[in-house]
């Protein structure tokens, strides 16, 4: 071997360290989940200061979804524990404002059963994937999370009956993009696995 070839042989890579910016704002969202919770609570979806507070809370932490996962690639910090614990905080933060908004009778609880089904069953679909590869978001999930948070917020503001009308059919929208992108990804782990 010539020393011009020993020098273009690729450095091994440096493994992704655990404590990481990416993985310190998907526990920050796991940390603001009780928060939000705490809330709705006391807000018990008539007090518009505290559901001002509770949108809040909920709006931040779905951004920290979104710059997790962008700082953990733009950074080469892709973590397994990143892999695993950012769909589970994502999962338990909708999940968590679902649940509250069907128990305070704001939304109905055939809605939050059939985005919850999907929810966590794409979540295992991913987790028992992972052997096979990593199952990335595709544009219509990247469309439901940001459907689904919208309606969500728009539940959770104290708005007039007029905009609040809207946020039924912004449900009604993440909803059906929910269930579309749910079959997707089952046809493509059929397809990753046969491949």
């Amino acid at each position: 071997m010539t020393g011009e070839s020993a020098v273009m042989e690729p450095a091994p890579s440096a493994r992704p360290r655990l404590v990481n910016p990416a993985n310190a704002l998907t526990l920050l969202r796991i940390v603001l989940v009780p928060v939000f919770v705490a809330f709705v609570v006391a807000s018990e979806m008539t007090s518009p200061g505290y559901r001002i507070a509770a949108a809040l809370a909920f709006l931040v932490a779905s951004l920290t979804d979104f710059a997790d996962g962008f700082l953990a690639r733009a950074m080469n910090q892709v973590t397994s524990f990143g892999k695993v614990a950012d769909p589970i905080a994502d999962k338990a933060l909708t999940g968590t404002a679902l649940v509250l908004l069907s128990v305070y009778e704001v939304l109905p609880w055939w809605v939050t059963v059939v985005i919850m089904v999907r929810e966590i069953g794409v979540t295992l679909l991913r987790l028992a994937f992972l052997k096979y590869g990593v199952m990335a978001a595709s544009r219509g999930g990247k469309i439901k999370t940001v459907l689904l948070i919208l309606a969500i917020t728009w539940y959770l503001c104290p708005l007039p009956v007029g905009l609040a009308a809207v946020g039924p059919w912004l449900m009604g929208a993440a909803t059906i993009v929910t269930v579309v992108t749910g079959a997707d990804y089952v046809a493509r782990a059929l397809r990753m696995r046969r491949a």
